[in-house]
């Protein structure tokens, strides 16, 4: 655990962002309820973010926007390498086997597909473990439900792995990059979010800003 001196600063620090983090997180959950082709848009963000940056996600989603639903596989690819996109063969394709394996799947009617699930655990499985769904594992399947306004999942990328391992609430040895590791991590940022009186979900947001100077998505 942190000093008394560190966790002061970071109660400070939240409460100069807290506005801004509840503003994001309403946001996030406006998308839901702008209903299926919404939702598909912020899913097709997390695949072209895993990897990358979420500035350069939001870029490629803009160049794609027109086409995520109708675009063939190699439309998708041709218009990706046009704007210089990294992995610009690889994640549009992705894209384009995801939106098919969903369409088939649930007919593209993902508010409906994503209420079906009374467990969280099971609705971020379903995204995380789901082989016909490319380009998702337990982070960014995390970073899909919460960009769309579902609570209570953590968003481990490097720069929050690294802030709780720097404060002392992992080990080093810990890491991310199996379902256990990543739910043992996140069960103790939701311990570290009690102890200290912050919502866990403002507490990621909080800290990938410490990290990066900004709240995004």
């Amino acid at each position: 655990m942190p000093g008394s001196d560190h966790i002061a600063e970071l109660r400070k620090d939240y409460r100069k962002k807290r506005r801004a983090i509840e503003q994001r997180l309403a946001e996030f959950r406006a998308v839901y309820d702008q209903g299926d082709h919404a939702i598909f848009e912020e899913l097709c963000f997390c695949i072209l973010t895993a990897g990358s940056s979420a500035r350069m996600g939001m870029r490629t989603i803009a160049a794609l926007r027109d086409i995520l639903l109708t675009g063939t596989e190699k439309d998708l690819q041709a218009r990706a390498g046009e704007h210089r996109v990294r992995f610009w063969r690889l994640r549009p394709s992705y894209i384009y086997r995801t939106r098919e394996h969903l369409k088939e799947a649930c007919g593209l009617k993902l508010r409906e597909l994503l209420d079906s699930f009374l467990d969280p655990q099971e609705r971020r499985d379903f995204f995380a473990k789901n082989k016909a769904i490319k380009g998702l594992g337990y982070k960014e399947s995390s970073h899909f439900l919460r960009n769309i306004g579902f609570r209570g999942y953590a968003i481990l990328d490097k720069h929050i792995v690294n802030s709780l391992r720097e404060m002392g609430v992992i080990s080093k040895s810990l890491k991310p990059n199996t379902r256990k590791g990543y739910l043992n991590i996140e069960k103790k940022l939701a311990a570290f979010a009690g102890e200290i009186g912050i919502d866990m979900d403002h507490l990621d947001l909080l800290l990938w800003s410490r990290k990066t100077g900004e709240i995004l998505k």
